[in-house]
């Protein structure tokens, strides 16, 4: 591994440095998720510094739950798991009530100027072109979930050539194998709006019925912003249930 210099800002920790150039090897996609990192006498030799300050780099990206360490084996890029958060507020049940995940289906996709909230989301400039996903999660024939997603078209703009009936069910790996784009984390937000004429149309309710609406910022591993996202489902089906100790 060739010798590198952290040419951050200065005025930082050196871990701190060392934490962000390891975040941008995994968004450029030099490092990948599910792969190991190199070993501590590796990058204490890359880097140039006491194996103290790389412990401590390491350990910030363990605590964040973006690396995890396996005893024996070394410290691995941890892949996210997002699917589960969305769905333990809403009853997904079969016809048997048996607990399943709703398919995801595009309805469309376009390139558009989003509003001004979507856009400071993303950390867009005025006039700088999302792409607008519109998706449904369905289960045995019922719309569970309305989805609007923007994402920032210098990104993304492979999914422009992508007919909507051939996205992925699942988008973040979609996202990684098409654009090249990892999302390492995300913070969600849940209130109860509205149903807009849209989403009353595609879950098939009322117009202004009540629904919860949970907003999804995704980030990538170094924290640039990459998905803007509202699922919105009838909140008649919502529970909240939290176990305490």
């Amino acid at each position: 591994m060739k010798r590198t210099g952290l040419k951050m800002d200065s005025r930082l920790p050196l871990y701190q440095r060392l934490r962000d150039d390891m975040l941008a090897k995994i968004a450029s996609g030099e490092w990948s998720p599910g792969g190991a990192i190199p070993t501590e006498t590796e990058l204490t030799k890359h880097y140039g510094v006491a194996v103290g300050t790389l412990r401590k780099a390491v350990d910030t990206l363990v605590q964040d739950g973006l690396m995890e360490r396996s005893q024996g084996r070394g410290t691995f890029i941890r892949r996210p798991n997002f699917e589960g958060s969305l769905f333990r507020f809403f009853r997904q049940l079969d016809a048997q009530g048996e607990r399943r995940i709703p398919e995801g289906r595009v309805l469309s996709r376009e390139r558009v100027v989003p509003a001004e909230d979507v856009a400071a989301a993303l950390g867009l400039e005025t006039d700088e072109e999302a792409i607008r996903v519109e998706r449904v999660r369905e289960l045995e024939g019922r719309r569970i979930y309305h989805e609007e997603i923007w994402l920032p078209a210098s990104r993304f703009a492979a999914l422009m050539h992508i007919e909507p009936a051939d996205f992925g069910n699942l988008l973040y790996p979609f996202y990684e194998s098409e654009c090249g784009q990892l999302i390492g984390s995300a913070n969600e937000t849940l209130t109860i709006v509205d149903a807009s004429s849209a989403t009353a149309q595609a879950l098939e309710i009322d117009t202004g019925a009540a629904v919860v609406q949970v907003e999804r910022l995704a980030l990538g591993y170094d924290g640039t912003p990459l998905e803007y996202r509202r699922s919105r489902g009838d909140a008649k089906t919502f529970r909240y249930q939290v176990t305490l100790a």
